[in-house]
């Protein structure tokens, strides 16, 4: 893809992901507000395959995540102020409470379809391309 072809593609409902791996594109909603964050995916059915919640945190912090009334099987993926993917979660149990550590330094969280981290081959240094990461500091900017 071109560079400008990318640029129009960074805006706020768009996360890109690279790798060694490859690529991949997901539709988000953003959630950067505490009660956004909180509600989360909680009490979906579904959700497309390519599709995704994006949590924006203010600064980096280190967080955990619970499956509380979650319907659907998650997948979890970490990154920090760079949007370098830090840890991952895979296959998150709908409605299990017990905590999912995501580490210090957590700014960003992209939960997807329980699955497709594996599927894809997303791992640990790959790279996230969004708008909530500061350009000076990003791994892949916009």
């Amino acid at each position: 893809m071109s560079a400008s072809a990318q640029a129009t593609d960074c805006r706020d409902e768009v996360v890109r992901l690279r790798g060694d791996w490859g690529q991949a594109r997901f539709t988000v909603e953003v959630a950067d507000t505490g009660s956004e964050r909180a509600q989360g995916l909680m009490f979906r059915e579904s959700m497309s395959v390519s599709s995704g919640m994006l949590f924006v945190y203010e600064r980096p912090q280190s967080v955990a995540f619970w499956m509380k009334n979650t319907l659907i099987p998650l997948d979890m993926i970490f990154m920090d102020s760079n949007g370098t993917v830090t840890a991952i979660h895979e296959n998150a149990i709908p409605g299990d409470l017990t905590p999912i550590p995501g580490g210090d330094g957590v700014l960003l969280v992209l939960e997807i379809n329980g699955g497709l981290i594996r599927d894809m081959g997303i791992s640990v240094g790959s790279e996230m391309q969004h708008p909530s990461v500061v350009e000076k500091n990003a791994a892949w900017g916009c």
